[in-house]
């Protein structure tokens, strides 16, 4: 005999199917919106990151024509040294330690400040 169906309301295995087929959408629509919402998000960042590297290039711009180029400074110049007063006072440093009044040592290391 053949199976009657009954009217009105599905069975366990239309409602389960029925069920799926709505939760399958709404998983399908709920990714679609999703993606579409990241990716006007990433396209928003891009834009703000867009506008940001620009006006810190305008700042940039700015702040170079405002500040004056640093010069590095000079070393002073070396003391110029009159050789025939220094070639003068070795003598006598000479002289002093000939006489015995100045050790070696001594003798080298007031040679040493002289020359430098």
């Amino acid at each position: 005999m053949p199976r009657m169906r009954r009217a009105g309301r599905p069975g366990l295995i239309g409602l389960t199917a029925r069920t799926a087929v709505v939760a399958g959408t709404a998983a399908t629509v709920t990714g679609a919106v999703g993606r579409g919402r990241a990716r006007r998000e990433q396209e928003e960042q891009a834009q703000l990151d867009a506008a940001a590297q620009a006006e810190q290039a305008r700042i940039d711009r700015a702040v170079a024509a405002a500040v004056p180029q640093r010069v590095a400074p000079q070393e002073p110049a070396a003391p110029t040294v009159d050789a025939s007063g220094l070639v003068a006072e070795i003598q006598r440093l000479g002289a002093l330690r000939d006489q015995g009044l100045l050790s070696e040592d001594e003798f080298s290391a007031a040679k040493r400040k002289l020359l430098g």
